[in-house]
């Protein structure tokens, strides 16, 4: 599926989503009128029952007393906001107070006042009926569309899907939604921790001091507790390769590196300090530009790593398998290291793939890198120039057209500072043409993803949003917990909606 087709899914997705929500929400409008209308039937029975009764409250009889107040209260139950409802209750107040004579004027015209009021219910049954067949046609139109839609993007995948499968492990079906669900109800907790901890160090709001401290107090709770609910359960939702292919549709971003480099690429960065998000997990979402990210994961890890979607290869007949779908990738990202089979799809890829499909990831403090590197290359990298310290990733390497490599190190931009607080702020403010870009600056995830852009860029490869989804995978947490506030909220408004439908 192609980029712009599938944006097109988005947007078509995203609409129908809205439309069936405002059906479902109309519905409920138009069943409550139904209801209203259907329980002021009994209007004219009340009515001619309310004024027996104020013949009886006359004659002395004690019981209609009590009659009348049930059938006043039928009516305050029952009947819109008009004319019948204020008669009846203006006439009860009255015979409470012994104004027979008065009540009965209020009611002279009752019969009347409840067919202009019944004649309403009607007319607003009738619009709200109207208005929801007008949403719930489009919102049942669109759902066609969507589902074509979901189904050509899963063909499209089909392919590199059936070659993953088979080394996907088996899992219960109730594992994911199980501990997906326990995961928004961690970014639920994450994002209102956040939300109350950051309220309550606002210096423009007066607020008492104890207010003050429930709010932070309460917001260190809630987050503390997200964290520990996602780092339980995030590991145990993640998606499979073969789940991430069809979700997607692209062809993969295929992201192999050695096995030892793992914990590193796992590490959380302090840049952002309500990050929970390691480096891989930032370098995969930017690289979500392109399409999914699948890795080969490490024999006998208990649960995969956050990041890139994993599958597991046997150890001695892994190499048809990365050759093939080194083929079906659009794109593969190569984090160099120590390891012959790493080697090997150095070797590989520049062997049988596009130049221009490769990309090198080179890590810091490792000066044999740069020279084993260059046994594979036509001309010398001069690695040994860029390479610095012990960084993650020193330098980005790309090849144009003509297999020629072009290094592009890694570091901060110039000129930027970060922005530090009681919580720390999400991001660092960097100032462009007079408009402020909310960006990780100090991150090294975000550093080799911009080092990265300008890599591909320079060979003719360009994807306008990868730095922002890079940006973005620092925030995930907080995005999606926000999200389900508001998702939450909707609901429960609908559900509140809906609730009178129930009552007896």
């Amino acid at each position: 599926m192609s980029s712009r087709l599938r944006a097109i899914a988005r947007l078509v997705t995203a609409i129908a989503a809205v439309t069936i929500y405002l059906a479902l929400h109309l519905t409920v409008t138009a069943c409550l009128d139904l209801r209203a209308r259907d329980r002021f039937r009994g209007a004219p029975t009340q009515a001619a029952a309310f004024v027996a009764a104020l013949d009886r409250y006359a004659d002395g009889a004690e019981p209609a007393r009590a009659h009348i107040r049930r059938i006043d209260a039928w009516f305050g139950e029952n009947a819109p906001s008009g004319r019948s409802r204020s008669a009846i209750s203006s006439a009860a107040g009255h015979a409470e107070e012994g104004r027979v004579s008065l009540a009965r004027k209020e009611v002279a015209g009752l019969a009347t006042e409840i067919e202009r009021d019944r004649a309403r219910l009607d007319r607003e049954l009738s619009s709200s009926t109207a208005v929801a067949l007008y949403w719930a046609v489009p919102a049942g139109v669109l759902l066609v569309p969507v589902l074509r839609l979901r189904r050509r993007r899963r063909s499209g995948a089909a392919e590199i899907v059936e070659v993953v499968s088979r080394f996907v492990p088996p899992q219960p079906w109730w594992r994911r939604p199980v501990f997906l669900a326990g995961s928004w109800v961690g970014y639920g907790l994450f994002a209102t921790g956040s939300l109350a901890a950051a309220t309550s160090e606002q210096r423009g709001y007066t607020m008492p001091l104890e207010t003050q401290v429930l709010l932070l107090l309460g917001g260190l709770a809630a987050l503390g507790a997200g964290v520990l609910v996602l780092r339980h359960c995030r590991p145990r939702s993640a998606r499979s390769a073969a789940q991430a292919l069809l979700a997607d549709g692209r062809k993969p971003v295929l992201y192999l590196r050695s096995f030892a480099d793992d914990d590193t690429a796992a590490s959380v960065d302090d840049g952002v300090p309500v990050n929970i998000h390691s480096r891989e997990e930032q370098l995969a979402g930017a690289l979500s530009a392109f399409g999914p990210v699948i890795a080969v994961g490490k024999p006998g890890e208990p649960l995969p790593r956050l990041g890139a979607a994993r599958f597991y290869l046997p150890p001695d007949d892994w190499q048809p398998v990365v050759l093939r779908l080194m083929e079906l990738s659009q794109l593969i990202v190569l984090g160099l290291g120590s390891g012959e089979g790493l080697w090997w799809e150095v070797e590989q890829a520049r062997a049988t793939q596009p130049a221009r499909k490769l990309v090198l990831l080179v890590p810091g403090g490792q000066p044999g890198v740069a020279a084993r590197l260059d046994e594979h290359l036509p001309t010398p990298s001069r690695l040994d120039e860029v390479i610095a310290g012990d960084s993650w990733i020193s330098a980005v390497i790309v090849f144009d057209s003509e297999g020629t490599p072009k290094v592009h190190p890694v570091g901060p931009l110039p000129g930027t500072t970060t922005r530090r607080g009681v919580l720390g702020s999400l991001s660092a403010g960097v100032r462009r043409a007079g408009r402020t870009w909310m960006i990780p600056l100090s991150m090294p995830a975000h550093q080799v993803v911009r080092a990265m852009k300008a890599a591909l860029a320079s060979v003719g490869v360009r994807r306008r949003m990868l730095v922002w989804k890079g940006v973005v995978a620092v925030q995930t947490a907080l995005w999606k917990g926000f999200a389900l506030v508001v998702a939450l909220a909707l609901l429960s408004w609908l559900v509140f909606r809906a609730l009178p439908l129930f009552d007896h």
